[in-house]
């Protein structure tokens, strides 16, 4: 989810300022004190008056975040699904290349309403790409053309590899002229990077 914020909080008898961060599978404060509430275990999250209340079988965290405070409840009791935060929507042009799960497949097909393309083209909003090897990387030039200029390409790469991981396809996809500007955890073993073309190197609209 990748939210943080300084903020005071309180569980049990302690309290004291920190750092509380939401992440993707746990909820983390990190000060006087710690804290991790593993997000599964959740039975209840209310935001009022800036205080964000989340309680769990093992107590009680009141966080004072202010005006963030309801969109932490909101994203702890309504998280986003990974195509959510993959960006896709219906009617978009996605492309898979590679041997993805079936799953995968089946949910962006339902967020797009059709099949998505296994072949790229240019004009695409999206370009999903599953690297397995670490010379995989050399494909990226050959894509880039499909997004041309304003699409994504989507490097999807195993978790917790070094010879292949987020650093090393964000290297490679500097060194062929991409930026990266969003990081998604698709799965337990998988991660995504999100690269696009810089902006300086896209046609400007016309006037």
């Amino acid at each position: 989810m990748g939210r943080e914020a300084i903020c005071h909080a309180k569980f049990g008898r302690e309290s004291g300022e920190g750092k509380a961060l939401l992440e993707t599978d746990d909820l983390v404060f990190r000060g006087e004190f710690r804290v991790k509430v593993p997000l599964r275990a959740v039975t209840s999250a209310k935001a009022k008056d800036g205080v964000l209340t989340v309680e769990w079988p093992d107590g009680r965290l009141a966080l004072s975040l202010g005006r963030s405070a309801e969109k932490w409840a909101l994203a702890i009791t309504s998280p986003k699904t990974v195509i959510d935060k993959l960006g896709v929507k219906a009617g978009m042009k996605v492309v898979i290349v590679g041997r993805f799960e079936t799953a995968f497949r089946t949910d962006v097909m339902n967020a797009l309403g059709e099949k998505p393309g296994v072949k790229p083209v240019a004009g695409c909003d999206m370009v999903f790409v599953l690297m397995v090897h670490p010379n995989d990387t050399d494909k990226l030039p050959d894509l880039a053309p499909a997004i041309f200029p304003d699409g994504a390409l989507w490097a999807v790469y195993p978790r917790g590899r070094r010879d292949l991981s987020e650093d090393t396809v964000r290297k490679a996809a500097r060194d062929f002229g991409l930026v990266d500007i969003k990081v998604v955890r698709v799965s337990e073993e998988l991660g995504a990077l999100k690269l696009v073309i810089p902006r300086d190197k896209r046609p400007k609209p016309r006037r």
